[in-house]
């Protein structure tokens, strides 16, 4: 079977999946795709042009959570998604409000103005960043660091999706300068800890750090 998995490494979504075959030991060839700029014929494989794709044996799939739904299939252990039905839904449904929700003001706003838009040579918009920091991300913390209270998984007694997707989306919050408040969200903040403790997290954490640091002085 030959795996090639398209996208860019700062990406959120491209590291949720990145982490998650590592965690399977699927072994793959990433293959660099600027969501920017992709290459001609692309939406051959992504529909919308987005980052990630997987092509496994000429077939392809779109979008990270279609492809770690894949791979839970593909090779079952370690499992990410719960076997109970309840606790399935509820790491389906976190993975869902980390990727559009969490995404929309950690990301987009905040680490895309901060890092992206200084690598493509675009000015900062850094109202959008403190409207982001001071009124939309707040209640989304609070929520997070709620259903974190006692457990040191989203869902279950392991790690699952959910936690994989949320860990992920910190990383680029980082990159991006800051940093969660652990006298505010103790409970998301040591979560956060723990995750980018684990290798595959903390070896491409390492990595892009390095980058960002050198093109952006």
């Amino acid at each position: 079977m030959t795996i090639k998995l398209y996208g860019a490494a700062l990406s959120p979504f491209v590291r949720k999946t990145r982490v998650a075959l590592a965690l399977k030991g699927i072994e793959f060839e990433s293959v660099h795709v600027d969501p920017t700029s992709p290459p001609e014929g692309y939406e051959k494989i992504s529909p919308m042009k987005r980052i990630p794709a997987l092509e496994v044996d000429g077939q392809y799939l779109a979008d990270s959570a279609a492809i770690c739904a894949w791979m839970e299939k593909t090779q079952p252990e370690p499992a990410l998604y719960p076997s109970n039905a309840m606790e399935m839904g509820q790491a389906i449904w976190f993975e869902r409000f980390v990727d559009y929700d969490l995404a929309m003001r950690c990301t987009f706003a905040v680490f895309r103005n901060r890092v992206v838009m200084r690598l493509i040579g675009k000015e900062c918009d850094e109202e959008k960043v403190q409207h982001a920091l001071t009124t939309t991300i707040p209640p989304l913390f609070a929520y997070l660091d709620k259903a974190l209270d006692g457990r040191e998984f989203l869902v279950g007694d392991s790690i699952t999706i959910a936690d994989i997707a949320l860990a992920s989306q910190m990383v680029n919050f980082k990159h991006g300068g800051e940093s969660i408040d652990p006298a505010k969200y103790p409970n998301l903040a040591a979560h956060t800890e723990r995750m980018h403790a684990l290798a595959p997290f903390a070896k491409t954490i390492e990595k892009e750090s390095g980058f960002i640091q050198k093109v952006m002085g």
